[in-house]
């Protein structure tokens, strides 16, 4: 990166300095900002401000009156009432960077930031956060979806590059749906793996994690290097017979679990159709046995 692309050394504070504030904070810091200020309403959020940031918690306010640059890093519906809050004390935002890590939401979240004069950005890191310190290892090479005025794309980037991040711009209105597919993927398959572990241990696998690991290892490097035609299984292979089993078998352990499979199941057998990998009339015998037409 040019030294004229690179955003000049700023003072950081954190709103809201949780796991993924605190770990942000410090990414910035290696990247030779100074991280001045932050803010947290928990012992655990007041603990890492001191001991990640090297601060002691204040005031959002306070905050941003010793900051260049303001990380809003509070959970997704904490994020419209923080920016109307933080307008409403009459902290001076003339000219401060102003960022916040949703991913659901955009810029016009911050309207009420903008209309008093800060400059907005939208810099959501592609990462689970634990509050580990693992986290900050994760953190290189992670993508961030980036969105932001045009005027402030360049400082955008900038500042997710410095963090050792690859910036990937989003449109504003796409957020929701970008942010969407990214829980679809991650939290979905935490409870998914959850679920099965608990399913196997119920029939007497001791250590579900070493019978799931390898599989789940092979059907993630397919699908990211394959797509869907990474897709192994009775869906794909139009084994009715089994897909019933399964779902019969679900009914009478765990129901809540067999509602999902066949949801799952459908959306499989109709990306599987769609692609050529199913043929019709396997798919109608999927149905019988998933019990309705889902496909038109």
């Amino acid at each position: 990166m040019d030294a004229v692309d690179r955003p000049a050394r700023l003072a950081v504070g954190v709103i809201g300095a949780g796991r993924v504030g605190s770990a942000l904070g410090v990414a910035l810091a290696r990247a030779g900002h100074r991280v001045v200020a932050a803010s947290g309403v928990s012992d655990a959020s007041r603990e890492r401000a001191a001991e990640r940031l090297g601060v002691v918690t204040s005031r959002p306010e306070d905050v941003v009156a010793q900051s260049d640059l303001v990380l809003l890093t509070v959970p997704d519906d904490a994020l419209p009432d923080l920016v109307a809050g933080l307008v409403g004390t009459g902290a001076d935002l003339r000219g401060k960077l102003v960022a916040h890590t949703s991913g659901a939401y955009g810029l016009a979240v911050l309207n009420p930031a903008i209309k008093a004069g800060a400059l907005p950005l939208a810099l959501h890191p592609v990462m689970t956060f634990t509050g580990r310190d693992d986290d900050l290892r994760r953190l290189t090479g992670i993508s961030y979806g980036v969105t932001a005025p045009d005027p402030l794309r360049p400082v955008a980037e900038a500042l997710v590059i410095e963090m050792e991040g690859e910036p990937v711009w989003i449109e504003d209105e796409n957020r929701p749906l970008y942010h969407a597919a990214l829980a679809a993927a991650a939290n979905h398959m935490v409870t998914l793996v959850a679920e099965s572990s608990e399913l196997l241990r119920k029939v007497g696998v001791d250590q579900p994690g070493r019978m799931l690991g390898p599989l789940l290892g092979a059907a993630l490097e397919n699908v990211l290097r394959l797509g869907i035609a990474g897709l192994t299984g009775p869906v794909v292979r139009g084994d009715a017979a089994t897909v019933r089993k399964h779902v019969d078998a679900l009914i009478l352990a765990a129901p809540e679990a067999a509602d999902a499979y066949v949801a799952l199941a459908r959306l499989t057998a109709d990306r599987a159709l769609a692609a050529g990998l199913l043929k019709p009339e396997a798919a109608e015998r999927l149905l019988d046995a998933l019990g309705g037409n889902v496909w038109t």
